[in-house]
């Protein structure tokens, strides 16, 4: 199983996702279609007819609309060599839809194929698990958070003081950040030098400057980059730089600060932000299940 556990200052919290048949994370997903129009919905709509009898019932079970199932069910009755859905008007029973021979055919198909499409994506995420390496790289992506900037780092230094520790990452082109943790955090997430985590940190909690002096800013941080892009609205400005190492990190300032600074793209700057203003996601394995057979 695959949890993380998400830290600023002196709170965490934890985030799952939980679906999937065997795994906490479907590292690969793929949708099943036969001859490019017979998907999952179209099928979910042959199964809804065959149950209810009704167009108007199925198309309210699978989220279509009356005329948008009608038109899924005239499409597959032209393009199929034999008739799929059946439809007749009147009578003692008041009419109906109901599938063909046909339709039941391949309904009983799809069912049958979904069943292994499933039992060979549980195999491939089980691979993947299983495999050290290919999880490393993995982990990161995996993340759902709304932090604009996420970066991947090992833990490098720790240094506990009263109450807090810093916490020093490198980042894979060798650039620096420190993350302030309370010392209960520091123990209950295990960090440990050598450890690697993400870091996450909200582009509004990023400054940019051009003239830096570390005696004149009580930011903790300072990572030297050039600008990549620059995108303007009325009120803010979103400011893209590239770190010497090759990682970007993207900062929120207000209009007038941009318009002081003269920013412009290719632009020598530095990313100012404090300590406390960087999560670290830790990733903690678990046992995992093995797949369905």
């Amino acid at each position: 199983m695959f949890n993380l556990i998400f830290c600023e200052a002196t709170n965490t919290t934890m985030i799952g996702d939980s679906n999937h048949d065997d795994f906490p994370t479907a590292w690969i997903e793929g949708d099943l279609r036969l001859a490019g129009i017979l998907d999952s919905r179209m099928i979910g709509l042959l199964k809804a007819i065959d149950e209810s009898g009704s167009i108007n019932q199925a198309a309210k079970q699978v989220g279509l609309s009356y005329k948008g199932a009608w038109q899924m069910i005239e499409r597959a009755n032209n393009l199929a060599p034999k008739v799929l859905i059946a439809t007749t008007t009147g009578g003692s029973k008041g009419g109906g839809t109901r599938l063909t021979a046909s339709g039941q055919a391949l309904l009983q198909l799809f069912t049958r194929l979904e069943q292994q499409h499933r039992q060979f994506l549980r195999q491939l995420n089980q691979n993947l698990v299983d495999d050290p390496e290919m999880m490393l790289l993995l982990k990161p992506l995996a993340i759902k958070t709304s932090a604009t900037n996420q970066l991947f780092g090992t833990i490098t230094r720790i240094q506990p003081g009263a109450i807090n520790a810093e916490v020093i990452v490198e980042l894979k082109g060798g650039e620096q950040i420190v993350a302030d943790l309370s010392l209960s955090t520091l123990d209950r997430l295990e960090l440990n030098i050598g450890k690697d985590v993400l870091l996450l940190i909200n582009a509004p909690e990023i400054g940019i400057v051009i003239d830096f002096n570390r005696q004149q800013f009580s930011a903790r941080n300072c990572l030297p980059g050039r600008v990549i892009r620059l995108q303007r609205d009325d009120v803010d400005s979103q400011v893209a730089l590239r770190l010497p190492g090759g990682d970007s990190l993207i900062a929120t300032i207000t209009q007038a600060s941009d318009e002081s600074l003269g920013l412009k793209c290719d632009m020598p700057v530095n990313a100012v932000f404090k300590s406390n203003a960087v999560m670290l996601a830790v990733a903690a394995l678990e046992e995992s299940h093995p797949p369905a057979q």
